[in-house]
């Protein structure tokens, strides 16, 4: 693993389930502690947790979608707090419900300032936009693994897309290695 790779940290785990059965959100929202439920600005009911720190958004359906944790551990163990609380409410939730990752959101640094200009002409425009009038960062779209990166000037990069965690560290050391090999990493 390159000094580069070991930079990456984790922001930003995002996994979906589903109980398979409808839900009176208006209920719930008035059983579980520490909801937000206004369907007029949204169509869930936000459940905030604080150990791990994540939210839970439930929908009517039966789907649920958890933000805001910092590891796969943490998505997990958060959804599975849920599904104990609606199982305590007296809804049938399933022993082990399918959770899914949806995204796994890593920052990290290539320790280098980068001209974002030279960038885009290198990695070819066909995977790269670049407009700083509009956004002060390069959006590369990598195809292995199909991850979104965001390169700043600073050297600092977010990746976005990933669906496991070496997702981050493979895409990482791609731009390192097409960089270094355009003679853009001094």
């Amino acid at each position: 693993m390159s000094v580069t790779t070991e930079s990456i940290q984790v922001e930003n785990v995002v996994a979906s389930s589903d109980i398979g059965q409808e839900l009176d959100l208006e209920t719930l929202s008035e059983d579980l502690g520490a909801t937000d439920y206004d369907p007029d600005n949204f169509p869930g009911l936000v459940y905030r947790m604080h150990d791990p720190k994540a939210a839970a958004l439930i929908f009517r359906s039966g789907k649920v979608v958890c933000t805001g944790a910092k590891s796969v551990d943490d998505v997990t163990t958060a959804l599975e707090h849920v599904f104990d609380e609606l199982r305590e409410l007296g809804v049938d939730v399933a022993a082990s419900p399918a959770i899914e990752i949806q995204n796994i959101v890593s920052s990290g640094d290539l320790d280098h300032t980068l001209n974002l200009n030279a960038i885009a002409i290198g990695l070819g425009l066909e995977h790269i936009e670049y407009e700083p009038e509009q956004f002060p960062g390069l959006v590369y779209r990598l195809d292995n693994p199909d991850v979104v990166a965001l390169l700043f000037g600073s050297g600092k990069l977010v990746i976005t897309g990933g669906k496991q965690l070496d997702d981050a560290e493979q895409a990482l050391t791609k731009i390192e290695d097409q960089l270094n090999d355009l003679g853009l990493l001094d």
